[in-house]
């Protein structure tokens, strides 16, 4: 195809983005295998027995230029047990400096691919070149279910295009055979044990082998009790095929949420907490106006919107639409580095817009966004202030901001602010004392050797400590509602560059001073 032709039929699909190739038959294909390169090739008429496979080979090349998502359609016959897809691209050597290919690669059954994925039946992004479906199983990131006859769609996500466009190849497979049964999915419980009223550890960023992650979710709940957490949320890249994965996992000490990292070309978002088995589409760029409408999905679903890594440095990982359907922001994703400090300033400077009245303020949460070994499963971790262990209430400690912010569980805190009188506020909490009262803030670590403690406000950092060599120790400062509209504090390792804080061991969400 040649890339003014891609570009025309793009402008046609509007901001969707989308390419639709031409189908693939399978119709009249006669038993036995065989196999033909293009989107039309076919055999004579005859009847299937079970155990019978078809082939079909489609080859074709786009260009630089092509849109998002491209569509091959595959016209799938009655009798059809399972279907199997491979797919290689070619990867051409380019210029320094200039993307690679990258395709991604998913399917859609013959409810078709209307944005809110009615039907959606797997995603693996480029985690994998070939999987499977059919109705009692599935490749890790797909969703078992009945291969029903009609028109289905294999969705191509070429990420980025090199200079000399992208070549692919991809073998449909289809075996014949009785459909099978598809078991009811089994779901982790809303609420474990708990502790009542309590301060709760989580992590709501991770992936397992259900999207690019390397770890099965048996070993993520393992590293997870070994982090001393409390829960965890399954956030597999555009899929939701983790979250009937978790069965014999969970447990009185471990609760378990369902989620998915939605992955859009302008950034990703976390939907934490969404009710099992709720899909939430990804195929829409900021340009499209039309995140609010996801978002709200994302809440009617039971879910927490959570822009994850908002300062990545990964193409298409840098958010791009603003914060104001947002429920809180990760301001730090796995080990700390240059892009969380980046992120943590930008919410900073949104707090000192937001000083008058806590409503609408943005909660700050962080995660590890795990993948495989080495990577640390709670490095960091969010603490809530919950009533329960359960979904409900951890989401409404983080959507109240009741959070702070751990490198591992070793590391504990509490955080208050004062007045002469007996006044008293928390995390979260504001501390209504006249403009010139005096606010004492009083901050106690342990778990925290080597690092120091600072007290950040709508000015900046006006106080700075070391911590005895123990790491344990109690912090006090004074100032007023004149000279601080908020308070919060951060416990830092010593600076390992030039120029830069040190990286982060512990932060708080902000204490608001004054009356509103």
């Amino acid at each position: 195809m040649e890339r003014r032709d891609v570009l025309r039929l793009s402008a046609v699909a509007g901001a969707a983005g989308a390419l639709t190739l031409g189908t693939v038959r399978f119709a009249d294909a006669a038993p036995g295998g065989g196999a033909g390169t293009g989107a039309g090739a076919g055999g004579g008429a005859a009847d299937r027995a079970d155990g019978t496979e078809q082939t079909r080979r489609v080859t074709g090349h786009l260009p630089l230029g092509t849109p998002d998502f491209v569509y091959l359609p595959v016209e799938v016959p009655h009798g059809v047990r399972e279907i199997g897809v491979s797919y290689t691209y070619d990867k051409p050597t380019v210029p320094e400096g200039t993307p690679g290919n990258a395709c991604d690669i998913g399917i859609f059954d013959e409810r078709g691919t209307a944005l809110g994925g009615a039907g959606f039946r797997g995603w693996s992004g480029g985690a994998r070149t070939e999987f499977f479906l059919r109705a009692d199983d599935a490749t890790p990131g797909y969703l078992p279910g009945p291969v029903n006859a009609g028109t289905w769609y294999i969705a191509l996500g070429p990420y980025t295009v090199a200079p000399q466009g992208l070549t692919y190849d991809i073998t449909v497979t289809l075996r014949f055979g009785p459909p099978g049964r598809t078991p009811a999915p089994v779901y982790p419980p809303e609420r474990a044990r708990g502790r009542g009223r309590a301060w709760y550890r989580g992590d709501n960023h991770l992936h397992s082998v259900f999207s690019d992650g390397k770890r099965t979710p048996a070993r993520i709940a393992a590293l997870a009790r070994a982090a001393g957490l409390d829960f965890l949320t399954t956030s597999e890249h555009n899929t939701t095929a983790s979250h009937r994965a978790w069965d014999g996992l969970w447990g009185d000490d471990l609760l378990i949420l369902t989620g998915e990292e939605v992955t859009t070309r302008n950034g990703h978002v976390l939907a934490m907490g969404t009710d099992p088995g709720v899909f939430i589409d990804w195929r829409y760029r900021a340009r499209d106006n039309a995140f609010g409408s996801y978002a709200r999905a994302i809440r009617r679903a039971g879910g927490l919107v959570i822009p994850a890594h908002p300062h990545a440095t990964c193409i298409g990982c840098n958010w791009k639409f603003g914060l104001d359907d947002a429920d809180a922001v990760e301001v730090w994703n796995g080990p700390y580095g240059p892009d969380d400090e980046i992120t943590l300033a930008e919410w900073d400077n949104a707090l000192v817009a937001h000083t008058r009245g806590r409503s609408s303020w943005l909660p700050a949460v962080g995660h590890s966004d795990a993948h495989r070994d080495p990577d640390v499963v709670g490095l960091p971790q969010t603490v809530v202030l919950a009533e329960d262990l359960t979904r409900r209430a951890l989401q409404d400690g983080i959507r109240a901001g009741r959070v702070w912010i751990a490198e591992s569980s070793a590391i504990d805190l509490t955080f208050t602010v004062t007045g002469d009188h007996g006044e008293h506020a928390g995390i979260a909490e504001r501390l209504a004392l006249a403009r010139t009262a005096r606010a004492t803030a009083r901050l106690e670590v342990s778990g925290a050797p080597g690092c120091t403690v600072s007290f950040v406000t709508d000015q900046g950092r006006l106080f700075t400590t070391a911590l005895p060599p123990s790491g344990t120790g109690t912090v006090t400062w004074q100032t007023t509602p004149d000279n601080a509209a908020y308070l919060r504090a951060e416990v830092r390792h010593p600076p390992t560059s030039t120029g830069l804080p040190g990286p982060m061991a512990a932060m708080t969400n902000p204490v608001f001073l004054g009356r509103g």
